[in-house]
């Protein structure tokens, strides 16, 4: 069988490094065809020294010379540049394109790598988010399969395999409630990024933790299920569940729904990403149920988490509000990474910016790269 060419767009992250691991594990079927990173050099020298690539991308030019001087004894192209990353996915030799890359910068590889009719394995859900109707649409002009990378979504096209015949009722999305789950408002005040980073569950990157804390990341996940399964806000469902056994489902007409469970591990859904419609042996530990006691499940409250709502509200105005939201989380995001604001602060920064942008209801792509600067802008005026 001839091995699937993989593209990593973000592989020194927390899913590209694992995805390279998932690689590793099967080289009689999967091969890392080209790399590509943002500022990680090191660690990308690493990678290109391990895993020996046909072809390497540094986005930030500014590291070129360093990642180019340590490759020159190896038969790897070295490139670099943001047109670079959208060049390198349209390969002919390449089978599947990761898009492992955190926020808003997903969204133009990803979209080149459609138009070259690529298989998407998508970690990127800002990519749906900001611009969920303008990739679907393309997804189906090209004929661009997109394969679920996040555990929740992977969960629901598992669950839906063998009944895309059978409506959709209701997904029910699973969250772990972050660190803050049990916290007051009061508390919540008071904060700290190092608390915020302390998962109890998963190793993400620090934004994707950050978003989980805030709820913001389970809004982004009701969006990108809304455009992946064709279902509308109101079927979408969201339900804490503390021991992130139980990763989504889906309820179908007769009442029935199935469930997908396993460990809280990335490499299973970048596996079978990878490798659909079949299963890739792991020896990842299995679940043990008789380590849970119970497994539980509690409504999410938007009192004290109110960008969940917030995600509800951008969804259901549509155009380009689900872009606004982005870009405000982001400057958020990075300003109490910073130290810059408080952790509350963040979700009233994005409340006012989405009352203060430009509504577009049928935007273009250049109207989203507009609209993403614009907010970008207001979000940053309102940090101090």
């Amino acid at each position: 069988m001839k091995k699937k060419q993989i593209a990593i767009i973000g592989s020194t992250g927390s899913i590209g490094t694992q995805a390279l691991q998932v690689i590793e594990a099967h080289p009689d079927q999967l091969e890392a065809y080209a790399l590509v990173a943002n500022n990680q050099v090191d660690l990308l020298i690493e990678q290109v020294k391990k895993y020996k690539p046909e072809v390497v991308v540094i986005a930030n030019e500014e590291k070129y010379l360093t990642l180019k001087d340590a490759l020159a004894d190896l038969p790897v192209k070295v490139w670099a540049g943001t047109e670079a990353v959208e060049q390198v996915v349209q390969f002919d030799a390449i089978d599947i394109v990761l898009t492992a890359i955190v926020g808003y910068a997903g969204l133009r590889p990803t979209l080149a790598a459609i138009r070259a009719g690529k298989a998407i394995a998508l970690a990127n859900k800002e990519t749906l988010v900001v611009a969920g109707e303008l990739v679907t649409r393309l997804a189906a002009e090209y004929k661009a399969p997109v394969l679920p990378v996040d555990s929740e979504h992977s969960a629901i096209f598992q669950c839906l395999a063998g009944e895309w015949e059978n409506p959709v009722e209701k997904i029910l999305l699973t969250a772990s409630g972050g660190p803050f789950r049990t916290l007051t408002r009061e508390q919540l005040s008071v904060v700290t990024k190092e608390q915020a980073l302390k998962h109890p569950n998963w190793t993400m990157g620090a934004k994707v933790t950050i978003d989980s804390a805030s709820m913001m990341n389970k809004g982004f996940e009701m969006i990108e299920a809304k455009w992946l399964f064709g279902v509308s806000p109101d079927q979408i469902e969201i339900w804490v569940h503390p021991q992130s056994v139980i990763h989504s489902m889906v309820q179908f007409e007769d009442g029935a729904i199935k469930a997908q469970l396993g460990i809280p591990d990335m490499k299973l859904p970048i596996s079978y990403a990878f490798s659909y419609p079949h299963r890739l042996k792991s020896l990842s530990p299995r679940l043990d149920f008789g380590r849970y006691a119970g497994l539980t499940f509690e409504a999410p409250d938007q009192d004290r988490f109110p960008n969940l709502g917030f995600a509800f509200e951008a969804i259901r105005r549509g155009g380009n509000m689900p872009c606004i939201l982005n870009a405000a989380n982001e400057v958020v995001v990075a300003a109490f990474l910073k130290d810059q604001i408080g952790f509350l602060r963040m979700s009233e920064v994005i409340e006012q910016t989405m009352l203060r942008a430009t509504f577009k209801a049928g935007p273009t792509y250049e109207d989203y790269v507009e609209t993403d600067k614009e907010a970008r802008r207001i979000a940053s005026g309102l940090l101090g």
